[in-house]
């Protein structure tokens, strides 16, 4: 009996030690558009490609950058209904954790707060795994070091339940190809704006047609202001940079 008689139980792990559903929900993931994203020494920056499947769909009213606290915000690959599922519960617990303690919910405990939810929904019965990946960006606190505030942070979180923080990563389609270009383009004093120049070039290399304002998201966080707070560029401040780039 090989691995495809366990293919249809979630809770339940082949011979081989896998339990199969949460590749399959890989797979989705590895299907879904490519995001990707970038910490720079001041900040962080998450892109994402949301080209249409067509031209009637009014774009202003598709979304896969989500802010979920005042510095923190959310991109996926994947399935979008699995998306706003997680978006609703983080904010949701995001907002329990500032009435509180009366302060933002560090990034670094977002995180771990989806994680627990995605990690729930594989070792349960009656549901499945969420077929999403998720980057989060943001800042934490950095109470040790009296010159930098604020430490950028950039997270994956996969459908296991499992997250990892990194420099520099992507998802969804292409996300090889996308990985090896970032892998060449990163450096380590990278600055914010350098950080969005590389997202667009990464995202570009592996674009089904033409790249315009409209069919790419980008969302940043940096560390200069005073008080960081994760924004949405709009489409106008995207086209400058595209701009720039050519």
């Amino acid at each position: 009996m090989g691995d495809s008689a366990y293919s249809f139980s979630l809770t339940t792990f082949s011979r081989t030690g896998k339990l199969l559903q949460i590749e399959y929900a890989l797979n989705a993931v590895a299907n879904g558009r490519t995001s990707l994203g970038i910490a720079a020494t001041n900040g962080v920056v998450i892109a994402t490609d949301k080209k249409l499947a067509s031209a009637l769909v009014d774009t202003k009213e598709v979304s896969k950058i989500e802010g979920i606290t005042q510095q923190s915000g959310f991109v996926y690959s994947g399935l979008g209904p699995d998306y706003r599922v997680l978006v609703r519960k983080s904010r949701k617990d995001a907002q329990k954790y500032g009435r509180l303690y009366g302060e933002e919910q560090p990034v670094t405990q977002l995180t771990k707060y989806a994680a627990s939810v995605m990690q729930e929904y594989t070792q349960s019965g009656g549901v499945r795994p969420f077929g999403v990946s998720l980057l989060i960006a943001g800042v934490d606190v950095d109470e040790e070091n009296a010159d930098k505030k604020y430490t950028p942070r950039l997270y994956q979180v996969d459908p296991s339940g499992a997250y990892f923080g990194w420099k520099a990563t992507a998802i969804g389609r292409n996300y090889v190809h996308a990985k090896n270009f970032l892998e060449k383009r990163y450096q380590e004093d990278m600055e914010l704006e350098d950080a969005v120049h590389t997202a667009l070039l990464t995202l570009r290399e592996g674009f089904e047609g033409e790249m315009t304002c409209n069919n790419i998201e980008v969302g940043i966080v940096c560390t200069d202001d005073d008080e960081p707070s994760f924004k949405l560029l709009s489409p106008e401040q995207i086209q400058d940079y595209l701009d720039e780039a050519n």
